[in-house]
């Protein structure tokens, strides 16, 4: 494992795409940018000072290289040592009016996908402080189930806190009702589902609106608690015995654009779980138990952790600091559904 210096003991393992998102300007110009949700909140955790483990290896060419070193600045610890000789895969991100994110993925033979569930089976159990693992997005298309599923059913029974992002990608599906199942099968593992009300139009709910299909995701699946991002109209925390709670900014926000925003709420989420609560995903009722004023919290700190992501251009998550600093100056309203 590669360790920067002074790692918090880790607590956290993602599994899951790192790649280049070539953003394309105004001009038509495309500006290569350290990104792919997982990585993107994988290093988010370690920014907010999160002992966090990445599974995946990173390629020798010159984008993997940065990758790596973006890792290392943000404390993240690297299972993989050694470099592999695949290329970096590509994203090509388009940005309507209003900075809403449309990709195009480039991924055959890349450096993110030479894993298997052996590796990142041994990789979690030789890091016995994990308490959470986290994966989603690229991970969940078909063809590669068989790395990831084995894994996070592995990492449910061992006991760890299972998260999954749903975060669908249609153009990476040739097959749209397989990509669905892929989907529903890795969140079927869950404790902890985080989607869009995106992606729950994507996977074909039941229900008229976003939270009438939240509540259908969970009632399909074993998790306990959804976290639902709606845009600019903020988020919700739903539990699966029907309580609710909604958060949303009370300041305006500039938005520069929306790349990264999911992976900075996720990752602000966790980090504020971590501080509030002791996941017991074994054996217990509620893997995830918590009180109203810690879901008050974990929204508030996810939410912020959003908003500073989209005031700037690509996916620059923030510090702790700064999340708290935003916390104290313009706090989010949260309240019951």
């Amino acid at each position: 494992m590669v360790f920067p210096k002074h790692t918090p003991p880790l607590q956290i393992a993602t599994a899951g795409e790192a790649l280049i998102d070539m953003i394309e300007e105004a001009d038509g110009r495309l500006r290569p940018c350290a990104g792919g949700a997982v990585y993107n909140l994988t290093r988010a955790l370690g920014l907010q000072g999160v002992g966090t483990l990445y599974l995946n290896p990173l390629s020798h060419d010159r984008f993997g290289r940065e990758l790596a070193a973006g890792l290392l600045q943000a404390g993240v610890v690297q299972a993989r040592e050694a470099a592999v000789p695949q290329p970096t895969s590509l994203a090509v991100v388009g940005l309507d009016a209003q900075g809403k994110a449309s990709y195009s993925f480039y991924r055959d033979g890349v450096a993110d996908r030479e894993v298997d569930a052996a590796g990142l089976k041994a990789a979690c159990a030789a890091a016995p402080t994990l308490r959470v693992v986290a994966t989603g997005c690229l991970a969940l298309v078909p063809e590669d189930s068989p790395r990831y599923l084995p894994w996070l059913q592995a990492q449910r029974a061992s006991g760890l806190l299972v998260v999954v992002d749903a975060n669908l990608r249609p153009a990476l599906a040739s097959d749209m009702g397989a990509y669905r199942e892929s989907v529903l099968a890795a969140l079927q593992q869950a404790h902890l589902i985080k989607a869009s009300d995106d992606d729950l139009l994507l996977l074909a709910l039941q229900g008229g609106d976003a939270m009438a299909q939240a509540r259908d995701l969970l009632a399909r699946t074993q998790a306990t608690w959804l976290a639902l991002t709606l845009g600019a109209q903020g988020a919700m925390l739903l539990h699966r015995d029907g309580r609710a709670w909604h958060a949303s900014e009370t300041t305006p926000v500039k938005v520069a654009d929306t790349v990264g925003a999911g992976d900075s709420f996720l990752a602000g989420l966790l980090v504020a779980l971590l501080q509030r609560a002791t996941p017991h995903p074994l054996g217990t009722e509620d893997p995830m138990p918590l009180t109203d004023d810690d879901v008050r919290h974990l929204l508030a700190h996810a939410v912020a952790s959003a908003s500073l992501c989209v005031m700037q251009t690509g996916c620059v998550p923030p510090s702790l600091v700064e999340v708290q600093t935003r916390l104290r100056a313009a706090p989010p309203s949260v309240h019951t559904c």
